[in-house]
């Protein structure tokens, strides 16, 4: 979807490049590998202008007001389980659902685990640039992860049923030395999958 065009004439490149702004390098470095985004929206980062769409109130209180939503109904939920259903909610059954979770529910999981911000955001960058091959292209690519991962959701269901956690089964296979490092890789990893969270939402807010 990208265009040939030549480089003005204005704009001087450097020796033995190619005429066409693709692959020409010009010495303002603004014609370097464009894409056909049109020329009003170049190095803009929104396309509201100066004012975003929604005030700073509005955004506050989208985020706090669905968590706090959603934090009412989940206690109330939980509330009437344990009444009606005379349920036991302890830290293990919170940590492993009562290990009751079927197979169409688990791959839901996957999915709703994987279509995060980045994938909503980066998807719909590619899509901007390349067309409807951009978010295909970029699904791909993850695809096989997600399906290695749940075959590997199944055999560890198989193989350790009452472990919690991915550093429990390091612990158990190859001791302390490796705990310790799972767990700081961990729990790097939760810090910045949080921080990407709280950043795509406060871009699309």
């Amino acid at each position: 979807l990208r265009q040939l065009l030549p480089c003005p004439s204005h704009c001087p490149r450097d020796p033995g490049s190619s005429p066409w702004r693709d692959a020409c390098v010009c010495a303002c470095g603004r014609h370097t590998n464009p894409s056909v985004m049109l020329t009003e929206y170049l190095g803009k980062e929104s396309f509201f202008g100066d004012e975003t769409p929604l005030p700073l109130w509005a955004g506050y209180a989208i985020v706090l007001g669905f968590g706090a939503f959603f934090s009412l109904v989940t206690t109330a939920m939980v509330y009437l389980d344990k009444r009606y259903n005379n349920t036991e909610h302890t830290s293990e059954f919170f940590n492993t659902a009562g290990r009751s979770v079927k197979t169409g529910l688990t791959a839901s999981v996957i999915v709703s685990q994987w279509t995060w911000a980045a994938t909503l955001l980066q998807s719909s960058n590619v899509a901007w640039n390349y067309g409807v091959s951009g978010p295909f292209w970029y699904a791909s690519g993850a695809t096989i992860q997600v399906l290695l991962f749940g075959i590997l959701a199944i055999e560890v269901k198989r193989r350790a049923r009452t472990a919690h956690t991915v550093c429990e089964m390091v612990l158990a296979r190859w001791g302390k030395p490796a705990h310790i490092t799972f767990i700081i890789f961990c729990f790097l990893t939760n810090i910045i999958v949080t921080s990407m969270l709280l950043l795509g939402g406060a871009a699309t807010v």
